[in-house]
């Protein structure tokens, strides 16, 4: 008889400490290791958690932000650099899955970065990478497009794992193709804040967009949907705004993030965090996806694949595509490539 996960599942609200990656990691341990005191076997972090969600962008006119760049391009890490490997380490040691948001750095770029979801195994292992498909709004000064590579779910212990950054989690596309991959467990990152107006006038309701995006894709998918998002604490603040009023009352006004955990049914199942750090815990029985599925299944018979087609390309990509030169060069009348010569006959 088939039989489903149980689990303990954990969205942390948590602020980094801004362009600090290694005491950003370090924080980030600590909370891995008391979420995992407290029983959760999947831990989610928000999005850009290490080493800062870039909110200037949306307070300062970018000719005013360049010294905000430099500082989070030489905070962002390698995905094979030390700050991930010692996140993996601690999911080893506790035997957990993480969830993490970075800012990437490129190996080939110092002034690129990605927008970037990390799915650590519970043995350590990296089990997906995420690059944000399209940066929002003015998040665009600062991150690259990411690609299609990423679009993975990942089938655990704990069940089939999808991630989604931010806005990604309204573009219908990307989040079918992840249902289509039999996703179970979605985890949706967020920002602390998100400056859309100037000060008095309406503002975007962060809040009730996460509510509203995160809870559709649960109901959606018949699935679980842990919602990680930022805090934005007072020392930020006053590192962002620069003592200028205006700035201040931007980044205080704007909508505050939350983080929760939502059930297939699309109804949040744990406590709401907003107004200050901590973790939230719900229990998940994979089981309660089947039920529901009786109803609408997406990606089962409630659909007709005969009339739509979908394609996804998962194709990463390069800066450029290097193809081997045989032809013979005036220094080279063999024509053949000097590394094969050498006797690297890969």
């Amino acid at each position: 008889m088939k039989s489903y996960p149980r689990f303990k599942a954990a969205a942390c609200h948590a602020a980094p400490i801004y362009f600090d990656a290694d005491a950003t990691v370090d924080k980030a341990c600590a909370w891995i290791e008391e979420a995992a005191r407290n029983g959760a076997e999947l831990i989610a972090f928000p999005e850009a958690y290490i080493a800062s969600f870039p909110v200037w962008s949306g307070v300062w006119a970018p000719v005013d932000t360049h010294d905000f760049f430099r500082q989070l391009a030489a905070s962002s890490v390698l995905i094979d650099g030390p700050e991930i490997g010692r996140l993996r380490s601690a999911a080893k040691k506790h035997g957990v899955f993480v969830s993490m948001g970075i800012n990437e750095a490129s190996p080939i770029s110092d002034g690129c970065i990605w927008d970037t979801n990390v799915l650590i195994g519970d043995d350590g292992s990296l089990l997906n990478v995420h690059r944000k498909l399209v940066p929002t709004y003015w998040e665009k000064l600062t991150w690259a497009n990411g690609d299609g590579s990423g679009l993975r779910v990942v089938d655990t212990r704990v069940g089939r794992i999808g991630a989604l950054v931010c806005g990604e989690n309204t573009n219908g596309l990307a989040r079918f193709a992840l249902l289509a991959q039999g996703e179970n467990v979605h985890i949706s990152s967020f920002s602390p804040r998100w400056p859309t107006h100037p000060p008095g006038e309406a503002a975007y309701d962060l809040e009730a967009a996460i509510r509203l995006r995160a809870g559709a894709h649960a109901f959606e998918g018949k699935l679980f949907n842990i919602v990680a998002s930022g805090f934005l604490p007072p020392n930020a603040i006053d590192l962002i705004s620069r003592d200028n009023a205006r700035a201040r009352q931007l980044l205080e006004e704007a909508s505050k993030s939350v983080s929760l955990i939502f059930g297939p049914g699309g109804a949040p199942i744990s406590e709401v965090l907003k107004e200050e750090e901590g973790i939230v815990y719900a229990e998940i029985d994979l089981a309660q996806c089947v039920v529901p599925k009786q109803f609408q299944d997406v990606v089962g018979y409630y659909n007709r694949f005969d009339v739509f087609q979908f394609k996804v390309n998962r194709r990463a990509h390069a800066a450029a595509e290097f193809v081997a030169n045989l032809a013979p060069r005036p220094d080279d009348e063999t024509g053949v490539e000097p590394s094969l010569l050498a006797g690297d006959a890969r």
